[in-house]
C-alpha cells in the first residue's frame, strides 16, 4: 500500500494550464504505479486549460464546484457543464479544454495512463 496525504501531494506544472494548481495523488512523483496516475487540479475562477490534444485517454471527475468542458475531435466541437461528481472521458487525440466560468474555485480528479496506447 502507498498513501499520499493530500496536504503533502507533490505539485506539478502542466503546459497550457492557467490559474490552476495541480498535484499528483498517485503515480509520477507521488509514488509507484504500473499503469496509471491520479491527480487533482484546483481551477480558480477564470482558470482554464488550452484546447489541446493528448495521446492519452483522460478521465475527469468534478470533486467541487462546476466546470465547462470542451471537446473537439475531427472538426466536431461540443461542450458540457459538469457539477459535483459528474465525470467525462476524453479519447486519445481528442482536443480537450477545462474552463471555470464561475466565481468559485473548482476541483477535478484526473486519472490517466502513464503511457499512450501501443500502436497497432
Amino acid at each position: 500500500m502507498h498513501i499520499t496525504r493530500f496536504a503533502e501531494a507533490p505539485e506539478y506544472q502542466a503546459p497550457n494550464h492557467f490559474d490552476m494548481r495541480c498535484v499528483y495523488l498517485q503515480g509520477r512523483t507521488a509514488g509507484p504505479s504500473v499503469q496509471l496516475w491520479l491527480g487533482v487540479s484546483t481551477i480558480e475562477p477564470g482558470g482554464h486549460t488550452g484546447l489541446d490534444p493528448s495521446p492519452m485517454e483522460k478521465h475527469y471527475v468534478v470533486l467541487e464546484g462546476e466546470l465547462t468542458l470542451v471537446a473537439e475531435l475531427e472538426g466536431h466541437t461540443e461542450s458540457a457543464v459538469l457539477g459535483l461528481h459528474d465525470s467525462a472521458r476524453f479519447a486519445p487525440g481528442e482536443k480537450r479544454q477545462l474552463r471555470n466560468h464561475t466565481d468559485q474555485p473548482a476541483k477535478v480528479l484526473l486519472a490517466m495512463p502513464l503511457a499512450p496506447p501501443a500502436a497497432g
